[in-house]
């Protein structure tokens, strides 16, 4: 059995990493962009409250 145990032990790393990172994936909180029909993000807390940040462009690839 002790040959196995490195081989064992490496599965369990690895099942526990893949396990962590898929709480912390799941957990974040995604950023609100497009609320209220800006095309940019607005900050919400603090000083600069209701400033949008940038906007997203999209550029028209359609130029005759």
């Amino acid at each position: 059995m002790k040959r196995h145990t490195r081989v064992l032990e490496k599965y369990s790393k690895a099942k526990d990493l893949e396990k962590k990172t898929r709480v912390l994936f799941s957990a974040r909180k995604e950023v609100d962009i497009n609320a209220g029909g800006t095309s940019g993000y607005i900050v919400k807390h603090g000083t600069h409250k209701g400033k949008v940040l940038g906007h997203r462009i999209v550029k028209s690839n359609n130029n005759w």
